[in-house]
């Protein structure tokens, strides 16, 4: 294993694996944060060059955070498929790339199992934008939970219905004119105020109530913190997903409150009430181990990718990153913004999830909603499973900017795509939506407004 190189002149030599892994990677506001980017184009290539000769095995014999420290690291390396692992382990990075770019999703399929988090990771740091929205629109995921996500043609959305005192009244209203442009097919979920037991069942009912009134085939969800959800559905609160935002590092874990035996709990608990249908959901964004100070001198892509080895442990139906949540300390411009966008949504596909993207800013970043315009059209093209839609892309509760329900329904007009089938077929029956396009009544939330038909 080298971890020297010679280019321009000079000689590049990195302590580790995490380091050449660190300083490969495209530049990002938080790795410059942490003190461990490259300080110069020059040693960022050279990083990927020593990147490229790497095997695969040399990325799995050294994760970033060690084995013996870290429970996220064993959850993934103990559940690698040795027989996929060992189709690829001989491989050097670069071939993995040029592999991924020239096969068939077939192929990708078959060794995903044998993926720990750093090789996904180090074949993205070799990747351009285009190269990461090709690769990515080959690999098809697919998830059942009440509908299936995934699959050829299909563009979802998760309605997010967010108040700023958490009113069902309010949030009925922006459910009802979500719905009126044809979104919420993935996913019903909304982001509390407050994280009580009462609340979460309180805004469960209401959503159970709605849909089975109107017959809208899609799935709901609260998403409080995990044990908040696991008594509300003690209670016999009528959840379709549990929710919970994990990280790439146990420490980090521990900061949202979180572990893997708690997730186990909560994972058992949905599958004792729902048998084989995937019922988790998770998010992620880079950078929140940096700013859990759980990141152990790894760069923010590495510790992402790692969030996907440990969501791969619990068959997801939904999985997202939160892509520009954290604020510009992590990705300080829309350039930053959008290539994070790309290497989360392929590193979670390549994975095997179902991937989806809050294409979303704070206002104190350098990025306006153009820029999330054109994340949301470059991720619509390489197979995005679904964004998510806010009343005229503005979060009220959350205070960031993300993807409105107009948005949604453009991106799929432009990218041809549908709504997942069974949502559709109930949206045409109200005159909300023909052929995938919207169509007369669209936009119009009063078709929701007398006795369900």
């Amino acid at each position: 294993m080298c971890l020297t190189t010679s280019l321009f002149g000079h000689s590049f030599t990195f302590g580790s694996i995490k380091e050449v892994l660190a300083k490969a990677n495209e530049e990002k506001s938080g790795d410059k944060l942490a003190g461990i980017a490259a300080e110069t184009t020059q040693e960022r290539v050279a990083a990927k060059v020593v990147l490229s000769e790497l095997t695969l095995a040399d990325l799995r014999e050294n994760p970033v955070v060690p084995y013996e420290q870290d429970e996220v690291t064993r959850v993934i390396d103990d559940g690698l498929d040795k027989t996929a692992y060992a189709r690829i382990c001989g491989m050097t990075v670069a071939e993995f790339r040029d592999t991924l770019l020239m096969s068939d999703a077939a192929w990708s399929e078959q060794i995903r199992g044998g993926l720990t988090a750093e090789m996904a990771a180090a074949v993205t740091k070799l990747m351009g934008n285009l190269d990461l929205v090709y690769a990515a629109q080959k690999l098809e995921v697919r998830a059942t939970c009440n509908t299936t996500i995934g699959g050829c043609g299909i563009l979802a959305s998760r309605l997010q219905p967010n108040h700023t005192t958490d009113s069902v009244a309010g949030i009925m209203a922006s459910l009802k004119e979500g719905l009126s442009y044809g979104v919420g097919d993935a996913l019903i979920g909304l982001n509390p105020v407050g994280d009580s037991v009462d609340n979460v069942c309180r805004i469960l009912d209401a959503f159970y109530d709605f849909t089975q009134k109107w017959r809208i085939p899609t799935q709901n969800c609260v998403l409080s913190h995990i044990t908040t959800q696991m008594e509300a559905m003690r209670k016999g609160a009528p959840m379709d997903l549990m929710f919970q935002s994990i990280a790439g590092s146990e420490c980090s874990n521990r900061a949202f409150g979180i572990d893997i035996q708690l997730l186990d709990e909560g994972y058992a608990q949905m599958r004792e009430r729902y048998g084989s249908k995937d019922c988790m959901y998770f998010e992620t964004g880079q950078g929140s181990e940096l700013s859990s100070n759980g990141h152990f001198g790894a760069d923010q892509v590495t510790m992402e990718a790692r969030c996907y080895g440990l969501a791969r442990r619990y068959h997801p139906f939904l999985v997202n990153t939160v892509v520009g949540f954290i604020g510009p300390e992590y990705l300080y411009d829309a350039k930053q913004v959008i290539r994070a966008g790309l290497e989360d949504h392929f590193m979670g596909k390549l994975m095997g999830l179902p991937m989806g993207c809050d294409a979303c800013y704070t206002n104190h970043m350098k990025a306006d909603q153009n820029d999330i315009d054109n994340l949301l059209l470059l991720l619509a093209n390489a197979g995005c499973n679904y964004f998510i839609g806010v009343p005229c892309s503005d979060d009220i509760m959350l205070m960031y900017q993300s993807t409105g329900f107009h948005d949604i329904a453009a991106a799929r007009a432009v990218t041809g795509k549908h709504p997942i089938r069974a949502f559709e077929r109930r949206m045409e029956e109200l005159g909300i939506l023909k052929d995938g396009d919207l169509a007369e009544r669209a936009g119009d939330p009063s078709v929701f407004a007398d006795g369900g038909r």
